[in-house]
């Protein structure tokens, strides 16, 4: 039988899928058909590509090192020496973010001009404050850039609500939501000289369909993520078994 006869959100995250199929690979993948989706219907000299990081970590032994040559002066020619700036005044916490998962859209214009994104959530991300707070802070970044965004959230093993901590970071109050799954659109927009963004939100249901959103890039043109036809691309080309929805 046609995988199009499944085609239906699964749960990447439990058994059974998860003890057959790693979702790394699934959200790598689906990164990359989605960004070829784009590929088909975006205007000349806009395209789309993944970019798909696990696991970022800062590069601590350069930071070690560099924290080594603090407040020394080194010889490298004999009539000069290197500069090395003195101890900080203030040392911050910094969060960041653990996973990367998105696909970055861009507009060849001189050189690249980023012009949208879609961000596809991870477990890490959902997972501490420092993490939620580091990709709730990325989010807001594009937004406040004018940059299109859509966030597509189908974790079901760590749940925090991604979309309502950056719609509360704008100040306002998202939509009461019955599931913890979601996709959300967010259009950054001037209108009498405010700025202000329009949001399409989405309840996402294992055991039902996609549904497509809509990914306005900066400098006016529309496109049409397609999340039904790509995830089930994906799930084709990954030979995922068709197995039953979790509740």
């Amino acid at each position: 039988m046609a995988w199009e006869d499944f085609a239906v959100l699964l749960d990447h995250f439990h058994p059974p899928l998860s003890e057959q199929r790693d979702w790394h690979g699934f959200h790598n993948a689906w990164a990359t058909y989605l960004s070829a989706d784009l590929n088909r219907t975006l205007p000349e000299r806009w395209f789309a590509q993944p970019h798909v990081e696990f696991g970022v970590e800062i590069d601590v032994a350069t930071m070690e090192e560099a924290e080594s040559l603090r407040g020394e002066t080194t010889e490298v020619d004999p009539t000069r020496a290197v500069w090395v700036p003195p101890a900080p005044t203030m040392t911050i916490s910094l969060p960041f973010i653990a996973d990367i998962v998105e696909v970055q859209v861009f507009r060849q214009s001189g050189g690249r001009i980023l012009v949208g994104a879609i961000e596809l959530v991870s477990p890490a991300n959902n997972d501490r404050p420092e993490t939620r707070e580091a990709f709730v802070a990325k989010c807001e970044s594009l937004l406040c850039a004018g940059i299109g965004l859509v966030v597509v959230d189908i974790v079901t093993s760590r749940h925090a609500s991604l979309h309502e901590e950056l719609v509360d970071r704008l100040g306002c109050t998202a939509n009461a939501s019955s599931s913890q799954l979601y996709a959300v659109a967010y259009r950054p927009v001037q209108r009498d000289e405010e700025p202000s963004a329009d949001l399409w939100e989405n309840e996402l249901h294992l055991g039902r369909p996609l549904p497509s959103m809509p990914l306005y890039l900066k400098g006016g043109t529309l496109a049409m993520v397609d999340l039904q036809s790509t995830y089930q691309r994906t799930c084709e080309e990954q030979r995922i078994p068709h197995l039953p929805a979790r509740e």
